[in-house]
């Protein structure tokens, strides 16, 4: 049973929830605010898995790739969908290009045995982290998770990251963890939960922390140019005052090597 209610709402804010209006899905303003709501809730969250770019490079073995490594019991993609159904994350595309996208189906088919929808957007060509996303442009109309596809996330608190994006305006906020090793990173200056500076990989840098291949967006990060997320479209948002952090107590675990696996083991 619906009810009607009167509301207040900043004039910019009330601009971003009439662009949701698609009019096929959401024809109104009304549906557009019912929406929005029922996903910052986590009724039908949406997560993008990123693994795009060159299948080789992305290989661990002659059979297995980064994002269908066996990590004990499972493989690397269905850690990931399991921990993001467990954070009402029902709404999964994976990019990546043909020949992994076949190996994950094998492995996941339609999501629906994991309680999940699962699309699978093949990439045929990218220069770039933020040229592989923007696949995803025009199928998506409400803020979003992006996982890269080689890490391991078990410990991330991934409902801190999420309810500080929705409380914020920003295009997206980044998952960020301390680093020994600042040149491996992409590393971000702070004022509060605002990033003023995002550098990828800085030959030299005094601040130890860093990008840990997760964020939260809003669909218009999507229309912003640049081939890659870290060299091009962070610094621009960054600069803008358009990029916030969440500061997590525990690390994401990279997967790009069979020691990497054993080490995790």
């Amino acid at each position: 049973m619906k009810q009607k209610i009167s509301i207040t709402i900043d004039r910019e804010m009330l601009k971003r929830i009439d662009s949701v209006v698609d009019n096929v899905i959401i024809r109104n303003r009304s549906q557009a605010i019912e929406h929005l709501v029922s996903n910052s809730l986590g009724e039908n969250r949406t997560a993008v898995i990123l693994s795009g770019g060159d299948e080789k490079s992305m290989k661990i073995s002659d059979t297995e790739y980064r994002i269908t490594a066996n990590i004990g019991k499972n493989t690397l993609v269905e850690k990931a969908v399991k921990n993001l159904r467990q954070n009402s994350f029902k709404n999964i595309f994976i990019i990546a290009r043909s020949n992994i996208l076949t190996s994950v189906f094998d492995i996941l088919k339609d999501g629906s045995s994991y309680g999940v929808k699962i699309s699978y957007i093949e990439e045929k060509e990218s220069n770039g982290s933020a040229s592989s996303l923007r696949l995803v442009n025009g199928k998506i109309k409400t803020a979003f998770l992006v996982v890269f596809g080689d890490i391991i996330f078990d410990k991330i608190n991934i409902e801190e990251l999420w309810n500080q994006h929705v409380r914020q305006n920003a295009i997206a906020t980044l998952m960020l963890t301390s680093s020994p090793r600042p040149s491996s990173k992409g590393i971000v200056k702070m004022e509060g939960t605002k990033i003023l500076k995002f550098e990828q990989k800085p030959k030299h840098s005094d601040i130890y922390i860093g990008f840990s291949s997760m964020f939260a967006a809003e669909p218009e990060l999507l229309s912003y140019r640049g081939q890659s997320l870290e060299y091009d479209v962070f610094p621009k948002l960054a600069e803008k005052g358009l990029l916030e952090g969440h500061l997590s107590s525990e690390k994401e675990i990279h997967i790009h090597s069979k020691e990497d696996i054993k080490k995790y083991c």
